[in-house]
């Protein structure tokens, strides 16, 4: 069949020529709908317990349902013939988003929301149940990950001659030292480090070395490394 008479025949048999719809595809729009709500408030719940970001932002949570929910009926809409599918792409295509997305992470949910609602919207129930499994696996294993060492930035006043018994202490510990200040005649140090509880002894460690002054231990949450 030549494209011409598919977008022939995909005119005389859309909406606009017959307003009637049968049980078997109202029950596959209903339950496809219903699938991406509940898909929706899985992601929505995941987001919120693995959130490890600065600021917690219920709005974009609640965007995750929605999106899902709305794509899942775009691909219906689109799935029944050519001339809807040209025309969301025209309409969608003018869409523009300002928000910016603060967490780079964030990115991440919004697609798995949006892959979500697309394949439930083609019923590949297959395949959004395979997503959903390997995308929960490996939320779960990097949240377990970043649990098991936090970020810590250590700040110390010293002599130059200390520098090497400090970073001696911090051999076994991934770091990174990030500045070094001149004030007088001591240096003041900033170093990254990723502990977790048992190494957080390290502030007494350091503090303990000759020609360190004092020591400050700085936990925070974020994505800066260098």
């Amino acid at each position: 069949m030549s494209v011409k008479a598919m977008i022939k025949k995909s005119i005389l048999e859309s909406d606009m020529y017959n307003q009637s719809i049968s049980l078997s595809t109202l029950m596959t729009i209903m339950v496809d709908m219903l699938l991406a709500l509940v898909i929706g408030l899985l992601i929505y719940e995941i987001y919120k317990r693995y959130f490890n970001g600065v600021v917690y932002s219920r709005s974009f949570a609640m965007t995750l349902i929605g999106m899902t929910v709305l794509t899942c009926m775009v691909t219906l809409a689109i799935s029944t013939n050519i001339v809807i599918s040209l025309g969301m792409v025209g309409a969608l295509s003018i869409v523009r988003y300002r928000t910016a997305i603060k967490e780079p992470l964030d990115i991440m949910y919004l697609f798995w929301a949006i892959t979500m609602g697309i394949t439930i919207g083609a019923s590949m129930y297959l395949l959004a149940a395979a997503g959903m499994f390997f995308m929960l696996v490996i939320v779960a294993v990097m949240h377990r990950k970043q649990e098991k060492a936090q970020a810590y930035v250590m700040i110390y006043h010293g002599s130059n001659e200390a520098e090497k018994d400090v970073l001696e202490l911090m051999k076994n510990i991934p770091h990174g030292v990030k500045s070094r200040i001149l004030r007088g005649d001591e240096y003041e140090v900033s170093i990254t480090l990723d502990l977790n509880e048992k190494e957080l002894d390290i502030a007494d460690r350091v503090r303990s070395v000759n020609g360190v002054r004092d020591v400050t231990l700085i936990s925070y949450n974020g994505e800066y490394h260098g």
